[in-house]
């Protein structure tokens, strides 16, 4: 298990980490999402030794790994950029930290064609990096991290150089390599679809300390502030006046905003509320529709068919969906 206590990491006069901590359970996925400049890839970075810490603690088991080089820890860590050998074959990259355990060449050998095997690219051994596409090559990354079988997976931004649609595949593929291999991983990424999609627990970092941590329906359905619930992209966040001119209250005095989720909005000719239609579009399988309900405030809802723009529509609100938020 990894613990992440009271980390704080300084450049100069910034402040990268303030106090920031985080758990990490065996065999679990573990996503850390937030903003650019947010800290999360200095905290990954300081996990995996590239930084050392002007405060707090990281230990591995209940031990602390601050003072163990990087090379030591056991730990398997991949970029962005992959920082694949170009002069090497798929097999060269693959082995590196094989070889660097001094491991005989039947075993280098084994376990190089077992873990191709894992990430869909038997055969693959003697190929020369540069013929390989981008999902290729990053599933060669993937590869030569899980070889030496790390006790701790650590990606940064792996797919960010990917398209959508690769990545959503890759996701999945790489959310099953994990499970099957019961690998102890965190993921680092400023998308909210991948960390939701590949994450069994989401941890959102603001300004050098994490400020939410949950299971990503948890965190979908009770973000514990305005801001976490903007950053996951919850929609329809209101003030108070507008959600009472909408007939909603909010069940305790300290509210200060709240959310109506699209799916809590229901369109039906004999709805008591009413909005104008100011846009319809459609996004694969349903309309995302707004509505504008007076006084600037648009609300979003999703339709089975599209709207004609200007149009009255009704609507209603299931108001036990609505999400108060006290900041």
């Amino acid at each position: 298990m990894l613990e992440v206590s009271d980390l704080t990491v300084r450049y100069g006069t910034e402040t990268a980490l303030d106090g920031a901590s985080l758990v990490v359970t065996d065999r679990s996925i573990h996503a850390l999402m937030g903003p650019s400049g947010s800290g999360k890839s200095t905290m990954l970075r300081t996990i995996a030794g590239l930084e050392h810490p002007d405060g707090g603690d990281v230990r591995w088991d209940g031990t602390s790994v601050v003072d163990v080089p990087t090379h030591r820890r056991g730990f398997g860590l991949m970029f962005q950029d992959y920082a694949l050998f170009p002069h090497r074959t798929v097999a060269g990259n693959v082995s590196f930290g094989l070889r660097m355990q001094r491991l005989d060449a039947d075993t280098v050998r084994r376990r190089v064609e077992s873990v191709l095997d894992l990430v869909g690219l038997p055969g693959y051994e003697n190929r020369s990096v540069g013929t390989l596409s981008g999902g290729e090559r990053q599933r060669v990354a993937l590869a030569r991290t899980l070889a030496p079988r790390p006790r701790l997976v650590l990606l940064d931004e792996p797919l960010g150089a990917l398209d959508r649609s690769l990545r959503e595949h890759l996701l999945i593929e790489m959310r099953s390599i994990f499970t099957k291999i019961e690998a102890t991983v965190l993921y680092v990424t400023h998308d909210r679809d991948e960390a939701f999609t590949i994450a069994d627990q989401v941890a959102i970092i603001r300004d050098g300390r994490v400020v939410a941590d949950d299971t990503p329906e948890g965190l979908w359905r009770r973000p514990p502030d305005v801001w976490t619930a903007r950053f996951i992209g919850l929609e329809n966040l209101c003030t108070l006046a507008g959600l009472a001119r909408l007939g909603l209250r909010p069940p305790a005095a300290e509210a200060t905003a709240g959310a109506v989720p699209p799916e809590a909005i229901t369109l039906s000719a004999d709805g008591s509320k009413s909005g104008t239609v100011v846009g319809s579009h459609f996004r694969g399988g349903a309309y995302r529709v707004e509505l504008d309900v007076g006084a600037d405030a648009l609300l979003v809802a999703w339709s089975p068919t599209g709207l004609e723009s200007g149009a009255q529509q009704r609507f209603e609100i299931a108001a036990g969906s609505v999400r108060w938020f006290v900041d």
